[in-house]
């Protein structure tokens, strides 16, 4: 590669990519992360939410275009924390996320909020957003992973700013979805039927690849 080539080259890749190359990605969320099958709401995947295969949710998609755009593929770990949104308050990160924590990842993806309760006074946002800090803080450790926090898919302002607030704290990446709870294509209904509205009102495959674009693009910048 000639000199020139070379700094044409450094110009256009991506600072994030053009430094270093991620081998472990850790998926920190809830049931648009991954869920379970719950027979009594008719899911029967065990990946994100309203998604027709785990190959389609925005986790698999996110880390297909990684791979391709690093040229490897990373290790990936991915968690349902719905448990620390619905009490976050005295949570036991050293009991309840030691895998998270042990796996040690350079790439660390939060996407949560979505089960929070409240959050409308001024005391509970400020309460999330301290909480997910330290959660943070706690992943991080004495490492410098990069990390990267969505605000919730059915856009929630009050959240939204604690979750931004503490993306801020630690120096992380934070990925906007507010504009995509607006547009009704991007919800499982829209793609086919659902027995349970709650499954229906996640993302479906196009939501899905949305969620996955969007973070692969704030990743980028």
């Amino acid at each position: 590669m000639t000199r020139l080539a070379l700094l044409i080259f450094i110009c256009f890749v991506s600072p994030t990519f053009a430094q270093a190359s991620f081998k472990k990605v850790l998926f920190l969320g809830n049931s648009i992360t991954k869920h379970g099958p719950k027979a009594d709401i008719d899911w029967s995947g065990n990946w994100g939410m309203a998604a027709s295969a785990e190959a389609k949710d925005y986790v698999h998609v996110f880390t297909k275009s990684l791979t391709e755009k690093q040229g490897s593929t990373p290790e990936i770990l991915v968690k349902n924390i719905a448990d620390f949104e619905r009490s976050h308050q005295g949570y036991d990160f050293a009991v309840k996320l030691k895998e998270a924590i042990d796996f040690q990842a350079d790439l660390i993806v939060l996407a949560i909020g979505e089960n929070v309760p409240g959050s409308k006074t001024a005391e509970e946002k400020t309460k999330l957003q301290a909480d997910v800090t330290a959660l943070l803080k706690t992943l991080r450790g004495d490492r410098k992973p990069t990390i990267l926090v969505r605000s919730c898919f059915w856009a929630n302002a009050a959240k939204d700013e604690a979750l931004r607030g503490a993306c801020d704290a630690v120096s992380g990446l934070f990925c906007d979805l507010s504009a995509l709870s607006a547009d009704k294509s991007l919800y499982g209904r829209a793609e086919r039927e659902f027995k349970h509205a709650g499954v229906a009102n996640h993302p479906g495959d196009k939501g899905m690849a949305a969620i996955a674009d969007m973070l692969m693009k704030t990743l980028s910048r």
